[in-house]
């Protein structure tokens, strides 16, 4: 057994909760340090968490005793994050998407690449049992080879509950480049990568009213389109088409459904890590549950940082940078595509991440190879 993956978080938000949570399952992790613009927001995180010092954001980034920085700051910061973190030989992580556009995400990789050392992205739940396992049906060959696929992902909007949504308005943010990630990755998962796009997009309303906090009632501009369809072509042949809307009020679909030529698989939610898998064989009568048969049980957001752990040296993280790369340029090219009107090529290409066999992580300690 090696030693944990050393770890300080930039950026003490309200996704930091769910981190926290699975850290302290997870032995192959250890929480050090943590920092935010915000002084207090990381004291308040340190004093709940045994053993973990608050400092400044340039403090943590130089200190020897951490071998990841787990970023999540906003969006827009992502790449300056990351870069500075890079550059003191530390590995990254981060939160999705990798970064507000791919020419910044290039630079974040390069740097990476020149200094030696890993780079990962949310989304982890491809590697919880609900994704995972409808692999696994795909692999195996359950509905034979596979068609088309619908991703569907519709909410009149996160102003309604998050309290300091601004962000989610502005260029980098909108329904896509926010919960994209989620879909894109399991596509690409599931299908392997993306080949070209088509995408059309609209905007709806110009100003949003916070329905939460302290800031209740406050009204925000929106500066992005807040609905984007696009049509995706992977390099098996597969078409999936992706609706990701703020402005729709619920959708009755599952959130993916696969379809092959021998049957169709419902897939849970993708931002999740679990749910129920169903398969509809040709010829049969009505949907079967299928039993969860790979993934990381119980999982939940920081096991892609526990999965890097015990990643040998030299190979590309299941949740790593090359992926994240791909389903930033896939969306990234939507939005093009739906501004022009015109079909977009996809430069980058990605092996699907290797399958995960059915584990209890947080039970199984692995070597620390960073």
């Amino acid at each position: 057994m090696g030693k944990p993956l050393n770890v300080g978080i930039i950026g003490c938000g309200k996704i930091v909760a769910q981190y926290l949570t699975n850290f302290r399952r997870l032995d192959q992790v250890r929480l050090v340090a943590v920092a935010d613009i915000d002084p207090a927001r990381a004291q308040e995180v340190a004093d709940s968490y045994e053993g973990v010092r608050a400092v400044p954001v340039e403090e943590l980034i130089a200190a020897d005793d951490i071998d990841l920085v787990l970023n999540l700051t906003i969006p827009a910061a992502h790449a300056e994050v990351a870069l500075k973190a890079i550059a003191a030989g530390k590995s990254v992580y981060g939160e999705k998407p990798l970064a507000a556009t791919t020419d910044e995400a290039r630079q974040v990789l390069a740097a990476a690449r020149d200094a030696g050392v890993t780079v990962g992205c949310a989304p982890d739940t491809v590697l919880g049992t609900g994704i995972q396992t409808a692999r696994k049906a795909i692999d195996d060959g359950l509905i034979g080879s596979p068609i088309s696929a619908t991703a569907t992902m519709v909410t009149p909007g996160h102003e309604r509950w998050h309290p300091n949504p601004d962000f989610y308005y502005q260029p980098g943010g909108g329904p896509l480049l926010d919960m994209g990630p989620y879909y894109v990755s399991a596509l690409v998962t599931l299908l392997g990568p993306v080949v070209s796009v088509i995408g059309a997009a609209s905007h709806t309303r110009n100003e949003r009213t916070i329905g939460s906090g302290n800031r209740t009632g406050q009204v925000i501009p929106v500066n992005i389109d807040t609905h984007v369809t696009g049509v995706l072509v992977h390099a098996s042949g597969a078409l999936s088409t992706l609706v990701m809307s703020f402005d729709a009020v619920q959708s009755k679909s599952p959130n993916i459904e696969i379809h092959g030529e021998k049957g169709s698989l419902s897939v849970p939610d993708p931002n999740h890590f679990d749910g129920e898998v169903q398969l509809f064989p040709l010829g049969g009568e009505s949907w079967q549950t299928l039993p969860v048969s790979a993934g990381y049980r119980d999982s939940g957001r920081g096991y892609g940082i526990a999965d890097i752990a015990g990643t040998p040296a030299g190979v590309e993280p299941r949740a790593g940078g090359a992926l994240a790369f791909h389903v930033l340029e896939v969306m990234e090219s939507v939005l093009s595509s739906a501004h022009s009107g015109a079909a977009v090529a996809i430069s980058s290409t990605v092996e699907r991440p290797a399958p995960v066999e059915l584990a209890d992580l947080a039970a199984q300690p692995q070597e620390v190879t960073s």
